[in-house]
């Protein structure tokens, strides 16, 4: 170890953490093992069926400890401002001092482990760079999953090579200790009192997103929450794209869907770079290329199965960690919506006997799985995994596609005018609150960019950026959005979804490559239905005028909405913005 800073660094986190020792992890299948059989002992994790899912585990959370915690998240800014008025704020002396209390003494007993990791292929002008100090194995195994880890890491670092500085302990895993605190100017992040994935898996949101964002804006690049896929022609051109969805609206399933039947004849073919998120810079050509910093998925298991996702639960039949799930008498796993019959007994997602149809003391259904339990997945194990993940390079960005979860506003799909109207168009996205989500049911929450819990700086600053991304493109990739959950007046969904989602897709990548016309409205370009190819659909005229409706008194009550939202960022929010606010008013009056 030839870094000095980085030494200097370890060996000061651990005088304040005080661990009885340190592993540096180092990559390697020998030592992984190790690890695995040391977290076995431990209780850290169960070894499941390897005879039906070889190399896989479970891991149980604390009760309290089983998503992300937004409200004990913060960016660390000096100035307030530069956090926003969408994000929670602490200044860096208090919010180091603060998580200093509790990491004093927190790892006393315990292993210190050091993870190298890097973000994206080791050594492409994409990566960046973290080291990850944590006490908790399931990290260092979630980690070994989600990143480039080892000595190839540290050789790339070489001397004095930039990295990411991640402190994370499981402390009293104390939901009243518990703090992930970003220092954006510090390149830093600290995690205490959290054992959850979202929380403490450090190279995920905290550095691919809320870092990122604000190294990105510095560096003139888009570090986004979006997937990434590519969709092969019959004539073999493949058409990329990336896609910002907020939760609970099918990102995931998109990422690697299989063509529909009506379809099939076509020969398409996808190609999964990633479910969550893209790096994206401007190439010498003047186009946007992309990369998925990640080499692994950490999805949502209830409601996967074969017919929503297919690829996904071939990806999870090894070398797998799954998270609060149901145990299985056989070592298999179960959760809400998999498939197969539902079982007769198991071990509960907090390790309680589980039969169906078990009710609390309010009679409310005791569900054997946490509704956001997990799974952390290598992306190679994926069937529609693409050859050019470790590209260097990236792939070329021909669309980016925003969506939400809209049951009578949003049309099937429309386009952008123009890249300042899709900025638009994604800075106002937004979803009605499904039943799963807290909140007034129905009620819209805005979610730029699906960005709004992940943007590291002023969000105002980020649309900013936006804008000034497309003026440095040559050919900048064409902005649309879609919404796959509009419904009629019984509430029951017009679009089928899943699979039948290429057809639009095959559309926007027609509009890309300049092949179709497009029919103009006060939102956007749509389709004509006669270029949507509805093979093996049975959807009438009436069903897609219902589709493709677009109603003035719902957009004008939107105006309202957005005009809200955007009023909270005061003088900041770029005037382009408000241009495009008072364009649609105007498309809409007229």
């Amino acid at each position: 170890m030839q870094h000095k800073k980085l030494k200097d660094w370890v060996n000061k986190m651990a005088q304040m953490c005080e661990p009885e020792k340190i592993v540096w992890i180092d990559g390697s299948d020998i030592q992984k093992k190790q690890l695995e059989q040391e977290a076995m002992s431990g209780g850290e994790v169960i070894q499941l069926n390897q005879e039906k899912l070889p190399g896989c585990f479970l891991h149980r959370t604390a009760k309290d400890d089983v998503a992300r915690t937004e409200h004990l998240t913060f960016i660390c800014t000096r100035k307030k401002h530069d956090a926003g008025p969408t994000n929670n704020w602490m200044s860096p002396r208090l919010a180091y001092k603060k998580a200093a209390t509790i990491f004093k003494g927190a790892m006393k007993g315990r292993t210190m482990y050091v993870i190298p990791f890097s973000m994206g292929p080791v050594g492409s002008t994409f990566a960046k760079v973290g080291v990850e100090i944590t006490d908790s194995i399931y990290v260092v195994l979630n980690m070994l999953i989600m990143t480039r880890v080892g000595e190839a890491v540290l050789r790339h670092l070489g001397k004095d090579g930039e990295f990411t500085k991640c402190l994370h302990s499981k402390a009293e895993l104390d939901i009243n200790k518990r703090l992930i605190l970003h220092f954006p100017e510090d390149n830093t992040i600290w995690s205490v009192g959290s054992g959850y994935g979202g929380n403490v898996l450090l190279g995920k949101k905290c550095l691919s997103l809320r870092i990122a964002s604000f190294i990105a804006r510095k560096e003139r690049w888009l570090a986004e929450h979006m997937l990434i896929m590519g969709i092969e022609d019959p004539n073999g051109r493949i058409g990329y794209i990336a896609a910002a969805f907020p939760s609970a609206c099918g990102k995931t399933n998109l990422a690697m869907l299989v063509p529909p039947e009506g379809l099939k004849v076509k020969n398409y073919r996808i190609w999964t770079v990633g479910d969550d998120i893209a790096w994206m810079r401007i190439d010498s050509d003047g186009s946007l290329w992309a990369i998925n910093p990640e080499t692994g998925f950490f999805g949502v298991a209830p409601g996967t199965n074969s017919k929503t996702n297919p690829n996904m639960v071939a990806t999870i039949k090894k070398n797998t960690i799954y998270t609060n799930v149901l145990l299985k008498p056989d070592g298999t796993v179960w959760w809400e919506g998999a498939d197969g019959d539902v079982p007769a007994e198991g071990i509960d997602w907090q390790g309680r006997p589980w039969k169906p149809g078990m009710a609390d003391a309010n009679g409310v259904p005791v569900k054997a799985a946490h509704a956001n339990s997990r799974f952390t997945a290598p992306v190679v194990n994926c069937p529609s995994a693409s050859y050019r993940l470790e590209q260097h390079h990236g792939v070329p960005i021909s669309a980016i596609i925003f969506g939400g979860r809209r049951q009578h506003l949003a049309p099937l799909v429309y386009e952008s005018f123009n890249w300042q109207h899709g900025v638009f168009v994604g800075a106002t996205m937004a979803s009605e609150l499904t039943a799963a989500q807290v909140g007034k049911l129905g009620q819209v929450r805005r979610d730029p960019m699906a960005m709004l819990p992940f943007c590291g700086y002023n969000m105002a600053d980020y649309f900013r950026h936006w804008l000034t991304m497309g003026k440095s493109m040559v050919n900048p990739p064409k902005i649309f959005h879609v919404n796959w959950f509009r419904c009629d007046e019984n509430g029951k969904f017009l679009w089928p979804g899943f699979g039948e989602n290429l057809r639009v897709l095959e559309w926007i990548l027609q509009r890309c490559a300049g092949r179709v016309r497009a029919k103009e409205t006060p939102i956007g370009y749509v389709p004509f239905y006669s270029d949507l190819d509805m093979t093996g659909l049975n959807l009438g005229e009436a069903a897609l005028d219902e589709l493709f409706a677009i109603e003035k008194k719902g957009w004008l009550e939107e105006l309202k909405g957005i005009k809200a939202f955007f009023n909270q960022f005061k003088k900041d929010l770029p005037e382009e913005l408000w241009q495009e606010y008072e364009a649609l008013c105007a498309r809409f009056k007229t």
